[in-house]
């Protein structure tokens, strides 16, 4: 049971900032998949931008899709969902807790609490079961309950449902660790896991209509990346606070995920890389930064 909730809130803050704080100038091409292919002089890389949950009733996917995945040798993910027995549980639970008399009232401002205390009241969950969490752990556990309200489940994301059918057949590599995401959210200083919380108490009030929720998903089906974006970008402020939290969840990961694929496109095994969707789109995103550096890119 504690690690199908560690997997559930994991790959929900992978979703979480894999679809926000991007915008999708660019690359824009309805009836496509969120499907890229990327050359080079000696290789070709493909790259699906994911969901990290999905509902049952979205497979089965493109065909187009699933015969890329499967003319591949090399299977990358952010992070291996299926592979959770790695997890120093531990470690989580010292980063994700306070412990002592510490509690999340008094490392945020009134306000902060004031909204997540309606927020529970809501669920009609007792706001003492949540008290002792973080603000970073505290912004999956509200998103995790907000998906799983509309039918959205990381079984079915996109990233376990391709490793699981890579399982034993193909290898399987990371773009980056569980142990390096939960460094990134666990290493922000109380108020930036305070914006964080705080962006993503604005973020699930748009999941809270079923209908909304189910456009984006219509979006990344059809590759409708400016569909996407006014979905998940609507509530997204323009605070100059969020500049450095934007730079540490988004850009600095873009750069170093954009300099691994750059690695595959000089070898000659076949990758097929998943990442969220956001991290693919916007002038900072990896399919810019990817055409910047002069290889064609073609949606599928």
């Amino acid at each position: 049971m504690v690690n199908k909730r560690i997997k559930i809130a994991l790959g929900c803050w992978i979703l979480l900032f894999s679809i926000l704080f991007c915008s999708t100038d660019g690359f824009s091409q309805n009836n496509k998949n969120f499907l890229w292919k990327v050359t080079s002089g000696r290789n070709t890389v493909s790259i699906l931008g994911s969901l990290h949950f999905m509902k049952k009733e979205a497979y089965p996917l493109d065909r187009k899709i699933e015969e890329v995945f499967d003319a591949s040798d090399v299977v990358v993910v952010e992070a291996n969902l299926n592979d959770i027995a790695r997890i120093d549980v531990q470690k989580l639970i010292d980063t994700a807790f306070y412990t002592g008399d510490e509690t999340l009232e008094s490392h945020v401002s009134a306000e902060t609490y004031s909204l997540v205390k309606k927020q529970y009241e809501k669920l009609g969950i007792p706001l003492w079961l949540v008290s002792r969490q973080k603000p970073w752990f505290l912004a999956l556990t509200i998103t995790s309950f907000e998906l799983a309200k509309l039918g959205f489940d990381p079984n079915y994301g996109i990233e376990m449902h391709f490793t699981s059918k890579a399982s034993g057949k193909k290898r399987i590599e990371e773009l980056e660790s569980f142990e390096y995401q939960i460094n990134l959210l666990s290493g922000f200083s109380d108020r930036e896991q305070e914006i964080f919380l705080l962006e993503t108490l604005k973020d699930v009030q748009a999941y809270e209509a079923e209908a909304e929720a189910d456009a984006l998903l219509r979006a990344w089906q059809t590759g409708d990346i400016k569909r996407l974006e006014s979905i998940v970008m609507k509530n997204v402020s323009d605070d100059e606070r969020l500049s450095l939290v934007y730079e540490k969840l988004m850009y600095q990961r873009n750069r170093n995920m954009t300099s691994k694929i750059e690695e595959y496109l000089k070898k000659r095994e076949t990758y097929f890389v998943i990442v969220g969707a956001g991290h693919l789109v916007g002038d900072r995103g990896i399919l810019e930064l990817l055409k910047s550096k002069g290889y064609t890119i073609e949606q599928l």
